[in-house]
């Protein structure tokens, strides 16, 4: 698979490796409750969240299993906005999105536009045949995005995730590259 090319331009958006001057934003919203609220882990320590970013900035995506953790910044506006994410499942030709927004850019269309233009790369350049995004069901706000770029309600497993002391149940969207293909025939 080929190494992918940075940065990622979109109308709005730069996505980029993550950098050493990331760190405060980064923490700002990776510290914060409400942005771990649907993660299985917890709020980050500032020392956390500059082991997390030291990993991001290296991260390679050349083999299953392999992660790419993007930078979103606006073009207008210099600064970490979040985190686009997409994990290269192993042995299926498949991968995973998520997101993750500074409490500043959530609501402004930011984490659609930047999965728009990571989906762009894993169906084109990286030629992965499935992506899928696993939520927690009450996320709403990231099912919303899910709706938004096309992918559809696959299953919900109810009370399969056990964390932070509770039974959640997982809805799993997802989208096929020909689906994916079509929908940008008929944008």
């Amino acid at each position: 698979m080929p190494e992918i090319e940075l940065p990622i331009t979109t109308e709005r958006l730069i996505l980029r490796r993550f950098e050493a001057e990331d760190l405060e934003r980064f923490h700002a919203y990776q510290s914060l409750p409400e942005t771990a609220r649907y993660l299985f882990r917890n709020e980050l320590s500032k020392t956390q969240s500059m082991e997390v970013l030291g990993r991001y900035a290296n991260a390679k995506f050349m083999h299953e299993g392999d992660w790419a953790c993007l930078a979103i910044e606006r073009q207008d506006r210099p600064g970490l906005m979040g985190e686009i994410v997409l994990k290269w499942l192993e042995g299926t030709g498949q991968a995973e999105l998520g997101w993750i927004l500074h409490p500043e850019g959530r609501g402004q269309g930011i984490a659609t536009e930047a999965a728009e233009a990571v989906m762009k790369l894993a169906f084109g350049q990286l030629n992965f045949h499935r992506i899928d995004a696993k939520l927690d069901a009450l996320n709403t706000g990231s099912a919303g995005i899910c709706k938004r770029l096309g992918m559809r309600l696959e299953a919900t497993l109810v009370d399969n995730w056990h964390y932070k002391g509770q039974w959640a149940t997982e809805n799993i969207y997802a989208i096929l590259d020909s689906e994916w293909r079509a929908r940008q025939k008929g944008a």
